[in-house]
């Protein structure tokens, strides 16, 4: 009997409906064990979202400093896996800070030891530079990444944003104003997500988890942007001068991250169609930077 573990953290619903529906392949083998684990603050967050605590955890998710966490049960700790599908958000370009504590705590650090690990992000649509954190967290705690699949909100940028604030801050995932596509990963990605799951098991029921990640590609498990990358990279060098500057200034907290909401909004309104412009006009002349982000960014 070989010994699965699925991890994941979960405000709406939503990445537990992934884990779930990623997992049903090995829920269905007779000869695996698969053991759910969820995640859980001492002080959660709140969900639905009020607008001062979401930006609020804006300098301790960039910075990637941990919280008290539940423990986790003497059965999973004592167990030896062979396999970790690991399901994290992203939050402000960084794994939020429930996974980014699991990782850094002691107790994560024995369940990943030594054991290979699938990660599973559902995010808005900018997950880049916060799965090559996930990737140094690994390595620290000595984990073996094998596979990584990109669950994303595949409208529009703008219109991502307008949506998935209206359900972080309402706790209802609805078409806005009734005509605004419905925020998140879309239910036919999230139902058709069980294929990822029965490439990866057949994998690992070969001993063939090396070579999972060429398969899960063609599957379709991760799309990339180049406008996003170059996105995403500009944003974090930013952020980490915001969240520094925040997390040093503790007496002007409040203030300060109130002219980063500002900043914010100016950013993704005003500056992020800038920036399409300007990508879409200089798009030719990176083609061959293009192709070996892809290529390296599809990979483990």
């Amino acid at each position: 009997m070989k010994n699965v573990l699925v991890i994941y953290y979960s405000q709406s619903g939503q990445l537990k409906s992934i884990a779930k529906n990623i997992a049903k392949p090995f829920l269905d083998s007779e000869e695996i064990k698969v053991t759910f684990h969820e995640i859980q603050l001492e002080k959660p967050f709140p969900f639905p979202w009020d607008k001062t605590s979401f930006f609020d955890a804006f300098p301790e998710t960039f910075l990637q400093i941990p919280t008290t966490l539940k423990p986790v049960s003497e059965e999973i700790l004592n167990t030896k896996f062979d396999l970790i599908l690991l399901h994290y958000q992203v939050w402000y370009l960084s794994p939020s800070i429930p996974m980014n504590s699991f990782l850094k705590s002691n107790e994560g650090k024995k369940i990943l030891n030594n054991t290979p690990i699938v990660t599973i992000n559902g995010s808005r649509n900018m997950w880049i530079m916060a799965q090559e954190k996930i990737k140094v967290l690994l390595q620290q705690a000595n984990a073996q990444l094998v596979g990584n699949i990109a669950l994303v909100d595949r409208v529009g940028n703008l219109i991502s944003v307008i949506t998935i604030i209206e359900w972080m801050f309402s706790g209802v995932k609805k078409k806005y104003l009734g005509f605004f596509p419905l925020p998140g990963v879309s239910e036919k990605d999230i139902q058709e997500s069980t294929k990822f799951g029965e490439a990866i098991l057949s994998e690992f029921n070969q001993n063939n988890l090396v070579n999972l990640q060429p398969k899960l590609v063609a599957l379709g498990a991760v799309r990339i942007s180049s406008y996003l990358i170059k996105v995403d990279k500009t944003a974090n060098k930013i952020f980490k001068k915001w969240s520094k500057f925040i997390f040093k200034n503790q007496n002007n907290r409040k203030r300060l991250l109130k002219i980063f909401y500002i900043y914010l909004f100016l950013a993704i309104w005003v500056i992020s169609p800038i920036v399409y412009i300007l990508h879409l006009i200089t798009y030719p002349f990176k083609l061959k930077t293009i192709k070996r982000q892809t290529q390296y960014y599809q990979g483990v």
